[in-house]
This record gives C-alpha cells, sequence and structure tokens, in this order.
C-alpha cells in the first residue's frame, strides 16, 4: 500500500490507553495512564523528539466510569466525543476534525480486518491493522498504525496531523472496545 517501515508503528498493548508505538527507529508515540485517589484516570500522549526527549502532545481526562471526557491538544481543550463522532451511515465508523479544518473518517474495510482513515476526498491515507500477539523488546505487539505518505496531499506523516491521526486511532480503538 506504499508505506515503507518507517510509515509503519506497531502497537503494543491491548489497551491503547497504556501502549507504545515503535517502529525500527524506536518509540515514536507512547500513551502513559495514571489514575488519582478520587479515580480520575489521566492519559498523556508523548511523542519522541530525539532518546531521551519526548514532547507531550495531549493530555486526555476521562470521564466518570473510564467514559470519554475532555483533550487538552497543546492550549486547546476538546471533547473526545468530537474526536470520534459517530458516522450513523457506516456501521462503527468514527469522524474528526483534522488540524486543516476538514473531516476525516475512521472505517472499518469491507475488504480486509483493517481500519482505514479516509480523508474528505475518500481516500485512503493511514490505516490500522490488528495483528497476531507478536513478543518484541518494547512489549507485545498487537496491532500497526500504517500512515500511507503519498496519500491524498501527502501530510499524513507530518506535524501535526500525525499527532491527530495517532490519537483519533487510539480514540477509535477504545470506543470500539469499549462500545462506546
Amino acid at each position: 500500500m506504499g508505506t515503507t517501515s518507517n510509515d509503519v508503528l506497531s502497537w503494543t498493548n491491548q489497551d491503547s490507553r497504556e501502549s507504545a508505538l515503535f517502529n525500527s527507529w524506536g518509540v515514536v508515540y507512547r500513551f502513559q495512564t495514571t489514575v488519582a485517589h478520587n479515580g480520575q484516570s489521566l492519559t498523556t500522549m508523548w511523542r519522541t523528539l530525539r532518546p531521551n526527549k519526548e514532547d507531550r502532545i495531549a493530555k486526555l481526562e476521562w470521564g466518570p466510569n473510564g467514559g470519554l471526557g475532555r483533550v487538552m491538544l497543546g492550549k486547546q481543550a476538546l471533547r473526545m466525543s468530537d474526536l470520534v463522532r459517530p458516522d450513523p451511515a457506516i456501521y462503527n465508523a468514527r469522524s474528526f476534525t483534522g488540524p486543516d479544518g476538514l473531516q476525516y473518517r475512521w472505517r472499518p474495510s469491507t475488504i480486509s480486518a483493517d481500519i482505514m482513515l479516509l480523508n474528505p476526498n475518500g481516500v485512503n491515507i493511514a490505516f490500522f491493522r490488528p495483528t497476531r500477539q507478536k513478543r518484541y523488546q518494547i512489549g507485545d505487539v498487537y496491532g500497526e498504525l500504517h500512515f500511507i505518505r503519498t496519500a491524498g496531499l501527502g501530510t499524513v506523516t507530518h506535524q501535526p496531523m500525525m499527532d491527530m491521526v495517532t490519537l483519533t486511532a487510539m480514540l477509535y480503538r477504545f470506543c470500539i472496545q469499549w462500545n462506546l
């Protein structure tokens, strides 16, 4: 599908809120979840800038009982539900507005187990592929996030779009896992 090994991130852990995404270079993204004394869960999304240097991309404040809450993306506060809006026309499809102001949609493939990310023109720009559990030094991998570098306008592997794709893929996986 036009991806190179660096355009594929192996995704550890079945709980997407406590996972790492890595390639041959190392860990690229990391989700770390903590629970406060009051029971409030908080997930931090990190992007690796270079060895031993990470940048916080987002903080996800989960709602009561693990439901969808809000996301702090930089200085912007968003409702998680706005990043995974159900599409009534397509079963298990979820949409969001990208950093470019355009609408994107995660949806199951009709021919495979992949979950495709379509741009506003219906072009597949990324996809999540569930995989058989495989053990790596970094952790057990349960899926792969593929970025199609040449699709659409070719911006999927650039910031801030790559961050948004990774964040919404995590939220999509969480929503499908817990039927939200």
